[in-house]
């Protein structure tokens, strides 16, 4: 065994060895279980599971005393503990692991083996229960013994009809199981039965009561009354939702978590915290009244560790200190084992709460350390492991430096940490010279040996010598003396405007067997010199510092530093870089008029060049961004910390800058003012966009462009209107108190219509009024026209249009302005009513209805109109539309070329009884882009048309016509280069 291999503990006998061995760690802890009373043929298996090395061995407890493995009702597989056939009275119980190593033991959690029951309802009938509609009521569960809790549902009737919530109209305690009834309704009489379901861990058992007969009757005196709540113990339940409810917390605020449960029956707080404490309040209200319930909420919390202690190394003799700390509700206590077993203070150890201490170590001490947390709701294990070591001085992991260069006329540090313990005593020597503490030398007690002043005489071998009780070990390095580095070029103050470029020179000497590096700080923070993109840059060959751009912010005190492994020397130099002037400061704002405010702030760093002027930047809800304010006087020179800022709305948001400039160009803004707002004043301006007119009978309707923000100029606004008759000498005045309005309609039955009045308008708020507006002609509303059209003449022009003709109506000018006619049809057997209407757009007196079926007599009758309305009617005229056209198009179409014509010829149509005689027939050809329409002679059959020249072709439609209109059509592709239609379709216009 080699000598690193000593660090070792010993725990009954067995070595555990350090660097190679580990102390047990749970993996897999037993949880508990609830197994059913009475199942003879399970298992339960309580798992248990460490890492360890070398393996763990395990054994287990149950109640305090050990499990005998050896009973064959008892099984260990690895680490678990399989129990055969468990019965109730014999293997309940707290059953904990032992996980077990040379290195130490450890214990795990407590798992409980319970056994779960149900026994059924008693077979007894239960009492039938009455309620009052819109009254509340309650149904009993009364549960059967049972173990563990039970979870509660109500069927209605038979099974498995169960209970829906209906509006929070029903409750079902999860404590009691009972079942309350919120205004009872006549359809709520039934038989109601409590299902009552237990959980365990490999079977789930439910069972249900006898019926519970429910009947609502009506309230003979029924009224409206204010609500009343029953109170559920249930935690967080106010059952009676009669008629709402809502939920708030009496010394604090609802937790928003509480979501729409807030305003039900339930209050649910999900993921409950310390903070949820406190009194809450169920209140359910009507019209007629309310009532309130009160409960408090008391949060607890099972154990959680804040502080844990960790696995230690420590030397043999010495102290150990351990803490562990836990929060939970209720506080919880602390105990501590070692190994498996309780720690009390005696001897050497002390146990006090969440500390443990242990003096004057020794290798029994060694071993597996649990700090143990537990109140009522749980217990929590905290594991470490102690090693305590032992071990003769030992240099070969950490000898001293074999070669220890340093700087003539610098120091040096050697340092001496063998690994050893007990701690050893620790001495230096030079040759056979014991070094002790002087003017240029110190050895400290841990070992370090320090020497200053250095000189050439003192090169040579030093050996450090350490020793304890259990031996003694030394190790020897050498001092080399090599020449100390100098700055023989320093840098020297530089003086740059912002952007220009500065070298800072840097030169030094040193022991030309060592390496010398340069680095550059700034105000005592490291540059970095190795981004080609960054400001900084270094010559290769010396220390020199190129410094790109400059800007403000690089201005400072640099600091060069010549390095080698042995010393190092540095120079500074000061740059001062000129730019535009830093922001100014304290801005504030004083004497707040309507139109002005006084600035005031203090002169900002100059950045070394005198500050030349200042601007003003402004900003209000009305500006999207800055823009620069007027100020008296304009131009502000560079020495004012002052200035009137003018020209402002009055009643209108600010903030303000200042930006101060110099020769070298304009600084960054100061920090924004707070948000002012300037005094109110009268409006000086008047609405635009004044017009009106229309309207009903009997009004005059004034329209204008509401006031935009900036020129209301305070609050209270309003407008005021003035209008009179033309040529009337009285204005009557209006006032109009909402700013967003744009309209006014002032009504008298006096008024004539289409009078002609005179308005302007003005602005007023709580300072004053502002001008009048220029005077605008507005017309009250006109009256229907009161003469209708006469000599009214309908004319059928096919089976589906007519022609309607009307003499016009005169003198309209008194009571409006004519806009046009409308004409009103229908068929001979329709009401009036139902007339279908056109109007002509402007005042001719012809209009073409079309849309009419064939074959029908329709009436017909005008009426002017204006904005206000429709006329009187004229006299109705009839009028009989014409027998529909042919709905077949010409068959049998052929044509033939002639050089550059074509000849197209087609078969007469012949007409039904009930349709309009054949007049003619229409071609519609289209050529090379170009459209014609040639009418035919009654009677033809046929047309001649140009080909085109090239080898285009002619589209052709044809369709007879007559008095019933234009039938359907026939379409014709005709080619030159073809004998026959390229393509034929028909259709019906």
């Amino acid at each position: 065994m080699g000598d690193s291999d000593w660090l070792c503990v010993f725990t009954g006998g067995d070595v555990c060895i350090t660097g190679h061995d580990s102390g047990p760690v749970f993996e897999e802890q037993p949880s508990s279980v609830v197994y059913p009373e009475g199942l003879s043929e399970g298992k339960v298996t309580l798992n248990c599971q460490a890492r360890a090395s070398p393996a763990a061995t395990y054994s287990w407890r149950v109640n305090g005393t050990d499990v005998p493995v050896g009973d064959p009702r008892y099984t260990l597989v690895a680490g678990n503990l399989v129990i055969s056939g468990p019965q109730f009275g014999r293997d309940g119980g707290s059953y904990q692991c032992l996980a077990i190593n040379r290195c130490g033991t450890i214990l795990s959690r407590a798992a409980n083996l319970k056994f779960g029951y149900l026994h059924d309802f008693p077979g007894e009938g239960r009492s039938p229960q009455t309620a009052y509609e819109g009254a509340g009521a309650f149904l009993a569960c009364q549960p059967p013994a049972h173990y563990p809790v039970l979870s509660y549902r109500w069927f209605v009737s038979e099974f498995p009809s169960f209970m829906k919530p209906d509006g929070g109209r029903w409750f079902v305690s999860q404590v009691t199981g009972n079942l309350y009834l919120a205004k009872a309704e006549p359809n709520d009489t039934a038989s109601y039965f409590c299902f009552t379901t237990i959980n365990m861990d490999i079977s789930t058992k439910s069972t249900f009561s006898k019926a519970n007969q429910l009947t609502v009757q009506p309230d003979a005196n029924a009224r409206k009354s204010a609500p009343a709540i029953t109170v559920v113990p249930d935690p967080f339940s106010c059952p009676i939702p009669v008629p709402k409810l809502r939920w708030r917390k009496v010394d604090g605020l609802l937790p928003s978590k509480a979501g729409a449960s807030a305003e039900g029956p339930i209050l649910t707080l999900p993921e409950m915290t310390f903070h949820e404490e406190g009194v809450y309040e169920c209140e359910a209200y009507n019209s007629e009244g309310r009532d309130t319930q009160q409960g408090r909420i008391t949060v607890q919390a099972q154990p959680e560790w804040l502080q844990v202690m960790s696995d230690s190394e420590v030397e043999i003799s010495s102290e150990l200190h351990w803490t562990c700390v836990a929060a939970g509700k209720p506080r919880p206590s602390i105990r501590w084992l070692r190994n498996g077993q309780p720690l009390s203070t005696q001897d050497r150890v002390e146990v006090n709460g969440g500390r443990l201490k242990v003096i004057n170590l020794a290798l029994e001490d060694s071993g597996m350390y649990q700090c143990v947390a537990e109140n009522k709701h749980g217990t929590i294990y905290s594991n470490a492991e102690l090693r305590v070591q032992v071990q003769v001085p030992d240099f070969r992991s950490n000898p001293v430096r074999r070669l220890v260069p340093a700087a003539r006329g610098g120091q040096v540090m050697m340092e001496c940490r063998p690994r050893a313990a007990p701690k050893p005593t620790l001495f230096w020597s030079r040759g056979t010279e014991l070094l002790t503490n002087s003017s240029r030398v110190t050895v400290t007690p841990d070992g370090m040996l320090r020497i200053h002043n250095i000189s050439r005489a003192d090169e040579g071998k030093y050996t450090c010598f350490a020793e304890n009780y259990l031996g003694k070990a030394n190790s020897t390095g050498h001092l080399s003396v090599r020449d100390a580095t100098k700055i023989t070029l320093a840098p020297s103050n530089a003086d740059i405007n912002q952007g220009e470029n500065v070298t800072l020179q840097c030169h030094a000497s040193h022991d030309p067997t060592m390496d010398l590096t340069f680095t550059w700080a700034l105000n005592g923070a490291l540059l970095d010199l190795e981004d080609p993109g960054g400001p900084y840059h270094r010559k290769e060959t010396v220390g020199d510092l190129l410094i790109v751009s400059g800007h403000l912010s690089q201005a400072g005190t640099y600091s060069c530093t010549a390095q080698t492994v042995v010393d190092s020397a540095s120079a500074s130099a000061k740059l001062v870089v000129r730019g535009p002037p830093g922001p100014p400061g304290g801005l504030v704002v004083k004497n707040v008029a309507a139109t002005s405010v006084e600035l005031r702030w203090s002169r900002g760093y100059d950045n070394h060049s005198p500050i030349g002027k200042y601007v003003i930047m402004g900003h209000s809800p009305l500006s999207p961004g800055w823009k620069r304010m007027r100020t008296d006087p304009s131009n502000i020179e560079g020495n004012a910390e002052s200035i009137r800022v003018v020209g402002l709305l009055p009643w209108m948001d600010y903030e303000f800058q200042v930006i101060a400039s110099n020769i070298l160009g304009s600084g960054e803004p100061s920090m924004s003012s707070h948000t002012i707002r300037t005094q109110q004043a009268a409006p000086t301006v008047a609405p635009s966009g004044l017009g009106g007119g229309g309207g009903d009978r009997n009004e005059l309707i004034i329209t204008w462009t509401p006031m935009a923000r900036e020129y209301q100029n305070g609050d209270g606004f309003g407008y005021i209107l003035a209008f009179r008759k033309q040529n009337s000498p009285t204005w009557v005045v209006e006032r109009v108190s909402n700013v967003e309005s744009s309209r006014y309609v002032y009504s008298n039955q006096s008024l004539s219509p289409y009078c002609l009045f005179e308005v302007k308008i003005k602005a007023y708020n709580r300072k004053g009024e502002g001008p009048f507006s220029q005077i605008a002609v507005v017309h009250s509303a006109e009256e229907e026209p009161t003469v209708a059209p006469s000599r009214i003449n309908a004319t059928a022009l096919t089976a589906f249009e007519m022609q309607v003709s009307w003499d016009p109506i005169q003198h309209l000018s008194t009571n409006g302005i004519l806009q046009g006619y409308e004409i009103r049809y229908w068929r001979q057997h329709e009401r009036e009513a139902s007339a279908d209407r056109v109007r002509t757009a402007g005042l001719e007196t012809t209009a073409r209805v079309v849309g009419l079926r064939p074959s029908t007599r329709y009436h017909v009758t005008v009426m002017a109109y204006n904005s206000a309305g429709t006329g009187p009617a004229s006299p109705r005229t009839t009028v009989t539309t014409r027998r529909p056209p042919p709905n077949r198009p010409p068959g049998n179409v052929s044509w033939k070329t002639d050089g550059s014509w074509v000849t197209v010829r087609w078969d007469h149509v012949k007409t039904l009884d009930n349709e309009s005689a054949v007049l003619g027939y229409k071609v519609l050809y289209k050529h090379e882009g170009q459209s014609a329409l040639k009418v035919l002679d009654k009677g033809k059959t046929s047309v001649t048309l140009p080909l085109p020249k090239d080898n285009g072709y002619v589209v052709l439609e044809i369709r007879s016509w007559g008095e019933g209109g234009d039938g359907a059509a026939q379409e014709t592709i005709v080619s030159r280069d073809s004998e026959l239609p390229l393509l034929i379709r028909y259709f019906f216009h």
